[in-house]
């Protein structure tokens, strides 16, 4: 079991409020977002070779902000019944939940940049296998604080497997090794993928 580390968390107030809940992890995606150069990261990720079912790279951006907003929601829900409850299991399991979301948050938002600003696929793939397994503990954690925030975690696990696969196909497929991968999205809307025929 993990234990609550109120210095590896984040404030009390961003689980209590449920604006500030839902809107922290949105805010924080959508400066990682567009700190990464979105029009770059688009082109790198076209020059990729992937694996199948690669969705394209305008499917993200609306995916992860649903999924942010939902984590975000059920961090409020889990944090806040924990906190009302007169179970001290509860409170301690919300808290415990708290460390964790704060540290699979960080691990989430260090993702774009490992994978496409310093193209290191290798320490993506590592940081995106360990994110899937606290957002799992998580999920069962705060599960069993609030049933509806452990559902409301459902799709981001869910997500987060799937993304492994892409994570890990796409470093397999190019050797491990983005170097040099990159490619301009032609003038007539190209958005092909580099193992695409024209």
């Amino acid at each position: 079991m993990t234990t609550y580390i109120p210095s590896l968390t984040l404030p009390d107030i961003v689980f209590k409020h449920p604006a500030a809940a839902v809107l922290l992890p949105i805010a924080a995606g959508t400066a990682i977002g567009f700190s990464t150069r979105p029009k770059e990261t688009q082109q790198t990720y076209l020059a990729l070779r992937q694996p199948p079912l690669r969705p394209p790279p305008q499917v993200f951006g609306p995916v992860w902000t649903a999924l942010y907003g939902a984590m975000g929601y059920a961090a409020y829900r889990a944090y806040t019944t924990g906190l009302h409850s007169v179970d001290g299991s509860k409170l301690a399991l919300a808290q415990h939940g708290a460390t964790l979301y704060t540290l699979q948050l960080g691990l989430n938002l260090i993702w774009m940049p490992l994978f496409f600003t310093f193209k290191r696929p290798i320490e993506a793939t590592v940081d995106i296998v360990a994110l899937t397994g606290i957002v799992g503990y998580m999920t069962y954690i705060w599960g069993q604080v609030d049933e509806v925030a452990g559902y409301a975690l459902v799709p981001y696990l869910g997500w987060l497997g799937f993304a492994t696969y892409l994570s890990a196909g796409t470093g397999y497929l190019n050797g491990w090794d983005f170097g040099g991968k990159e490619r301009g999205i032609g003038g007539g809307g190209d958005t092909k993928f580099t193992n695409e025929k024209p």
